[in-house]
C-alpha cells in the first residue's frame, strides 16, 4: 500500500512578478504541494488581498507566513532575498532562491545562512539550461585555445544586464578553460584592437518579449560551434523552481544547486 506523501507547503516570495505568478500557477495543479502564500511589497496593491492562482494571501512580511511555511521559493529581488533569507533561517525553512544579481558579499551572506537551512541557489532553474551548463563546461575544457562569446537576449523590462545565467555561463567558461572573471568583456564599442585570446565577450540584448535566450559561441580558424537555449515560457524555469523546492525539503543545510537537484 502507497502512503500519502506529506504535501510541502510553499511560500512564494515575489507572488505578483511573472515568475511568481507561474510557480503559483503550477504549483495550485500539483498534487505535491500546497500554496501558504505570497509576498510582495509593501506598496503593490495585492497586499492584504487573496492572490489567483491558488488562493495564496499577500502579505508584506515573509515572517507572518514562515511558521506554516516547509520552503520559500523566492523571486523577488536581491534586497528582499538578503531581507527574507535571515527570517528563513531563524525559522528552519529551506529557500529555493532564483533572484539575480548578487555580488560576492551578498553570496557569502546566503553561504554562511547555509550552514543553518537548505539553500538551493541558481540564476536560471530550467532543466535545458542546467543541461547547457555542463555542456559549456565540457566543450570550454576541450576547446580551451578556442575564442569564446556570450550573447544573451531578454526581454525589454528585464532591469538586470547581463543576466545572471549569461554570467554563469561565462564564469563555467572562463574556469574550465584556464580563464578568470578579470578576461570578461561587457559588450564592444569603437576600434579596441585585436580581441586578446583570452577574453570571454558577454553581450545583452533587450527586445520586446522575448523570454530568454543563451548562445555560447566557440570559434577558431575554420569552425565555429554554438551551445545554444531557447527559453519559449517561464514554466520551464518556474517547474524547475517546484522541482527544487520538493528537494530540497528535508535536506541537511547545505549551499546546493540544480546541478545537485537534477543529479547532473
Amino acid at each position: 500500500m502507497v502512503q500519502n506523501r506529506k504535501k510541502v507547503r510553499i511560500v512564494v516570495s515575489g507572488a505578483a512578478g511573472q515568475m511568481g505568478t507561474r510557480i503559483l500557477s503550477l504549483a495550485d495543479k500539483d498534487r505535491r504541494f500546497q500554496i501558504i502564500g505570497g509576498v510582495e511589497s509593501p506598496r503593490n496593491p495585492l497586499v492584504g488581498r487573496i492572490m489567483e492562482p491558488g488562493q495564496a494571501p499577500v502579505v508584506a512580511n515573509i515572517a507572518e507566513l514562515l511558521p506554516k511555511a516547509d520552503v520559500v521559493i523566492d523571486f523577488s529581488v536581491r534586497e528582499a532575498v538578503l531581507r527574507n533569507a535571515p527570517l528563513a533561517a531563524r525559522e528552519k525553512r529551506a529557500l529555493v532562491i532564483g533572484t539575480t544579481g548578487f555580488s560576492p558579499a551578498d553570496l557569502k551572506k546566503l553561504k554562511a545562512l547555509s550552514g543553518r537551512i537548505p539553500i538551493v541557489l541558481s540564476p536560471n532553474m530550467s532543466k535545458g539550461v542546467n543541461v547547457l551548463f555542463k555542456l559549456v563546461e565540457r566543450a570550454a575544457r576541450a576547446l580551451a585555445d578556442y575564442d569564446i562569446e556570450i550573447v544573451e537576449a531578454h526581454h525589454s523590462r528585464k532591469k538586470d544586464s547581463p543576466s545572471g545565467t549569461a554570467l554563469r555561463l561565462a564564469e563555467i567558461a572562463a574556469r574550465a578553460s584556464g580563464r578568470s572573471p578579470r578576461d570578461f568583456v561587457f559588450g564592444r564599442k569603437g576600434a579596441s584592437g585585436p580581441r586578446s585570446k583570452r577574453e570571454i565577450g558577454i553581450l545583452a540584448i533587450r527586445a520586446g518579449d522575448i523570454v530568454g535566450d543563451h548562445t555560447v559561441f566557440f570559434g577558431a580558424g575554420g569552425e565555429r560551434l554554438e551551445l545554444t537555449h531557447r527559453a519559449q515560457s517561464r514554466d520551464a524555469l518556474a517547474s524547475g523552481a517546484l522541482e527544487a523546492a520538493a528537494w530540497v525539503q528535508g535536506r541537511k543545510p547545505g549551499f546546493y544547486s540544480m546541478a545537485d537537484v537534477l543529479k547532473i
